[in-house]
């Protein structure tokens, strides 16, 4: 009987987790490289409350994608063979939850280190975790960003 009810308890306490709510704070971009244009493309996707917490300003306010611009600007860099590139804006769209924004950098011929510091949201949410995946002529790499690992580097 001890055996069953501890059982039990346990079921219990995990049905009970289930049902609890628990924030996810993080971002996805996805880097393509364009080997006709010579450009990494870059598609970032945020969470529409979490950027407008971090940035202060009502998502519903008519300034609010050129400040998400802005901030994103202002928390990702990139290296292409320890080379800094200057990031071109190409556009944002909010959809519902979702926050997308779109920019680029052109003259890359060929890649052998790519080097990216990414601190989106990380000074607004201790637990949040970047993601960058990306597609360079058939590689598929992946980066994790998070608080004490804001750069990361990946070899071609």
């Amino acid at each position: 009987m001890k055996k069953f009810l501890y059982i039990s308890s346990i079921f219990t306490f995990l049905t009970l987790m289930s049902f609890t709510v628990f924030d996810f704070y993080s971002s996805m971009t996805k880097v393509d490289y364009i080997d006709g244009s010579k450009t990494l493309k870059f598609t970032t996707k945020m969470n529409t409350s979490h950027i407008s917490d971090a940035i202060k300003i009502n998502r519903n306010t008519a300034g609010f994608e050129a400040e998400v611009k802005k901030y994103v600007n202002n928390n990702f860099d990139v290296f292409v063979d320890g080379s800094p590139k200057t990031l071109t804006f190409t556009g944002s769209q909010v959809s519902g939850e979702t926050v997308w924004v779109y920019f680029e950098t052109g003259g890359v011929s060929d890649i052998n280190s790519l080097k990216i510091k990414n601190t989106i949201l990380l000074s607004a949410f201790p637990k949040q975790i970047n993601l960058v995946n990306i597609a360079y002529k058939g590689n598929q790499k992946t980066m994790n960003f998070q608080r004490g690992k804001e750069v990361n580097e990946v070899d071609f």
